[in-house]
C-alpha cells in the first residue's frame, strides 16, 4: 500500500545528481516488462523532469535493444543483469557496429550484477554500469552505488570492488543489518537481513494480514535480503534468505559463487542453488550455461573457484544448460531450478 505523497517523494529522490542524475536532456529506455514498480519508478522520474522515453516493446533481444539505443541516442538505460550480460556478450562479438557514445549509464538492479560485467562493459566498450538495488514494497529504490569523491583516487581495482556492491542508501532512507543478537556491526563482514525505513515505503500488504511480520514494531520493513554493511555505509547484498546455502552448519553464498562463475571466459551465465545431501543438509550445485563455441568442464571450473572460496564452499556438481529459466522481469528462476533438481543425487 503506497500513498500519493510517498510517490513524489520517490519521483523527487530518483532524479537527485547522487541517485540517478536524471534531467529534460536524458533519454531514458527502461529495459523491462511495464508491471508492478516497473511502471511506476524511473518512468515517473522521466516524466518529471521532461525527459524522452523509449520503449523496446517485446524486443528485448540484445540486437533490437543495441539498435533501439544507437537509433534513438539513449543516455540512460535501465535493466536486470541478465539483460546486460547478453548486450555486453554481443558488444563483445561486433564492438563497431553501434554508436554508444551518447549512453552515459546503464542501471543494473533487480539481482546482483556480476563485477565482471562492470568491468567488462567499463574496461572493454568505455560504458558506466550504475549498481542499484530495491524492491518492490520501496517504489522501487532503495540504494544506489556511485563512489565518494575520495574513493576515485583508490586504485582501479578498488573501485571496481565498491561498484559491484549495492551501494549507499538514497536520501531519505535508512537501512540497517539485523542478526540473531542485535543490530550486525558496519564493519563489511558481519552479515543480517536488512531492514529498511522511509517515506516511500510500503506501510502494509493490501488486505494481506499474513505478511504483518515484514514490518517490525518500531517502523522498518524486513527485506528478506542477507547483507553487510561497510564502514563506509555500502551495502553488500550476500543472497537472498531463501536462496542462501546452509551446508554442515555454515553459510554458503550462491550469489558470490555466481559471481565469480560469470567471472570465467567461457561462462555466459550461472546459477547456484541448493540441492539435499545425506550428510551436509544441503550443499551448491551450479547450473552453467557456456557461452557460444566455449568448453569448459567441471574440474575446469572448480580450479577457477579454488582461490578464492573455502574448500567447503565450492559447488559439488556442475550442471549445464542450454538456458537457465527466467521470470517475467529477466532474473533466474531459482525456484524452477529447484524443482528440477529435487531429485539430483550427490556422492557421500
Amino acid at each position: 500500500v503506497y500513498s500519493h505523497r510517498s510517490q513524489v517523494l520517490h519521483t523527487l529522490v530518483m532524479a537527485l545528481p547522487n541517485a540517478l542524475g536524471l534531467s529534460l536532456t536524458d533519454v531514458i529506455l527502461p529495459v523491462v516488462p511495464m508491471f508492478h514498480a516497473n511502471a511506476w519508478g524511473i518512468p515517473f522520474a522521466a516524466a518529471m523532469v521532461g525527459a524522452k522515453l523509449v520503449f523496446p516493446g517485446p524486443h528485448l533481444d540484445a540486437v533490437s535493444v543495441l539498435n533501439l539505443m544507437a537509433d534513438e541516442k539513449v543516455t540512460c538505460a535501465g535493466g536486470v543483469p541478465t539483460v546486460w550480460l547478453a548486450i555486453l556478450d554481443a558488444l563483445d562479438k561486433e564492438p563497431k557496429r553501434w554508436d554508444l557514445k551518447a549512453l552515459r549509464q546503464m542501471i543494473v538492479g533487480g539481482s546482483a550484477a556480476p563485477p565482471a560485467m562492470i568491468e567488462g562493459f567499463q574496461k572493454r566498450h568505455g560504458l558506466h554500469v550504475l549498481h542499484a538495488w530495491g524492491m518492490t514494497e520501496m517504489s522501487p529504490i532503495g540504494t544506489i552505488c556511485r563512489l565518494k569523491p575520495q574513493m576515485k583516487a583508490m586504485p582501479e581495482a578498488d573501485q571496481f570492488r565498491v561498484r559491484a556492491t549495492q551501494g549507499l542508501p538514497v536520501p531519505l532512507v535508512d537501512v540497517r543489518a539485523m542478526s540473531e543478537s542485535g543490530e550486525a556491526k558496519w564493519d563489511g563482514k558481519s552479515m543480517g537481513e536488512l531492514h529498511v525505513r522511509g517515506p516511500f515505503i510500503a506501510r502494509s500488504y493490501f488486505q494481506n494480514p499474513a505478511e504483518a511480520d515484514k514490518f517490525t514494531m518500531d517502523g522498518w520493513f524486513r527485506t528478506g535480503d542477507v547483507v553487510t554493511i561497510d564502514p563506509e555505509g555500502y551495502v553488500r547484498i550476500t543472497d537472498r534468505s531463501k536462496d542462501l546455502i546452509k551446508s554442515g552448519g555454515e553459510w554458503i553464498s550462491s550469489v558470490d559463487l555466481e559471481n565469480a562463475l560469470m567471472g570465467h571466459p567461457a561462462v555466459k551465465e550461472a546459477a547456484v542453488v541448493a540441492v539435499a545431501h545425506p550428510k551436509w543438509d544441503e550443499r551448491p550445485v551450479a547450473c552453467v550455461v557456456l557461452r557460444e563455441g566455449a568448453k569448459a568442464s567441471p574440474e575446469d571450473l572448480t580450479l577457477y573457484l579454488e582461490p578464492m572460496f573455502a574448500k567447503f564452499q565450492l559447488p559439488d556438481a556442475f550442471v549445464f544448460m542450454q538456458q537457465i529459466p527466467r521470470t517475467a522481469a529477466g532474473k533466474f528462476l531459482k525456484s524452477a531450478l529447484r524443482e528440477q533438481l529435487k531429485d539430483f543425487k550427490l556422492e557421500r
